[in-house]
């Protein structure tokens, strides 16, 4: 999959301009999922100076994104066909709807290609289903 990850609230603690502290494991479940073979795309609001100090902050603990701000690595901001949004599979964000789950909590999730709702049934025992409905006639033609 190709993995767009936010830098301030996802990998490190909100302190924008400033770098917070590292979120635990988010350095090292992004390794990881590079290791599984994903493609990471760093997808940050930071620009130039910023930007650089969010790349270099990440490559000092050995996580290296395939491109940054951009679908491919050399796609540039003047070209013709330039574009911010991206072409991802997933997006990884701490403003996401429910916010940011814990790392570990996202590797099982793209591991295991889970959802929000079987992580919330795993702990909750006593969730039930919305009962199904019985299907109309697109139902039962496109079903």
């Amino acid at each position: 999959m190709i993995i767009a990850v936010d830098f301030d609230g996802t990998i490190v603690e909100h302190k924008y301009p400033y770098i917070g502290k590292e979120i635990p494991f988010a350095i090292e479940t992004l390794k990881k999922l590079k290791e599984d073979k994903h493609t990471l795309i760093l997808w940050t609001v930071r620009e130039e100076k910023l930007l650089d100090e969010a790349v270099n902050f990440c490559k000092e603990r050995g996580l290296e994104f395939y491109a940054v701000n951009s679908n491919y690595p050399e796609e540039k901001k003047n070209h013709d066909h330039f574009s911010r949004k991206l072409k991802a599979d997933l997006f990884i964000d701490d403003r996401n709807i429910g916010g940011l789950p814990d790392w570990g909590t996202i590797y099982r999730m793209i591991n295991e290609k889970l959802t929000y709702e079987d992580i919330y049934c795993e702990q909750d025992t006593t969730y039930e289903s919305a009962p199904k409905r019985k299907k109309g006639l697109l139902g039962k033609l496109f079903g």
